[in-house]
């Protein structure tokens, strides 16, 4: 099973950084270039500080897209993905990426801009995509029931209270009613596409996402499940995001 549990988020972040940052050299080095797309959110913390870290990435050579971001919130708000990708990985890299595809959830015409944004991501394939799982299983922001069969790269999906809980509980927002309805997400036969997959999950509130993530039928009702069909997709969280995994489950993870 490609699942690593590791024994604190720091060490979960660590390793999924030394994981994902592998495949980029290995991109670099074979095509001369490397496309990745990145998650946000209080689970890639320890993550994309760790990625900073790691040497030998050529990081002029990489493009970045970025997974989603909410409907009407301007760049300005704390909540914004756009806004936090930039402070807390872009501009802190030592040169600049080839290119930065923000999710431009205000921008006048949603829908056009999603059309826009699409296309462009379709160019070539994307060699590693950092996602993480939500409390209600979604990968991005399909929440269930997913769609799993849609082509197109870029949605606007409609988040459901859970989801919205997750945000407002994670300190984004101040109260319920400020949190979005609606979002902007790579679909999830867009992220399946990418060749890589590395899934950071730690804490203890993603403990049921990963039972039924991994353990639960294989449904749009579980939108992560989806994972357990690429070939290439490496889980890695912390042992009180691994709880509520069975012995068998767990005896056949590899522990850090």
């Amino acid at each position: 099973m490609n699942l690593v549990i590791c024994k604190d988020k720091q060490t979960c972040g660590a390793e999924a950084a030394k994981f994902g940052a592998a495949k980029i050299r290995a991109a670099i080095a074979a095509q001369g270039e490397c496309r990745i797309i990145l998650a946000t959110g209080a689970s890639q913390f320890e993550m994309l500080s760790a990625l900073l870290k790691e040497e030998g990435i050529d990081w002029s050579k990489v493009t970045m897209f970025h997974l989603d971001e909410y409907v009407g919130l301007p760049y300005s708000h704390p909540a914004s993905f756009r806004k936090y990708l930039m402070e807390r990985f872009v501009q802190k890299l030592p040169v600049k990426m080839k290119e930065v595809n923000l999710v431009e959830g205000d921008a006048p015409d949603v829908k056009a801009f999603c059309e826009k944004l699409g296309r462009k991501i379709q160019e070539k394939p994307i060699d590693v995509c950092f996602i993480g799982i939500g409390e209600n299983g979604h990968i991005a922001f399909n929440d269930p029931p997913a769609d799993f069969d849609t082509e197109t790269p870029y949605l606007i999906v409609n988040l459901d209270d859970v989801c919205r809980n997750q945000q407002l509980g994670e300190g984004w927002f101040p109260n319920f009613d400020a949190v979005p309805k609606q979002a902007v997400s790579m679909s999830v036969r867009q992220i399946m596409k990418s060749r890589c997959i590395v899934n950071t999950v730690p804490d203890s509130r993603k403990a049921y996402a990963m039972k039924i993530t991994f353990e639960e039928e294989l449904s749009p009702m579980h939108p992560a499940s989806v994972i357990r069909l690429h070939p290439d997709c490496r889980t890695f969280c912390d042992i009180p995001a691994a709880a509520q995994l069975s012995k068998f489950t767990r005896d056949l993870c590899t522990l850090k």
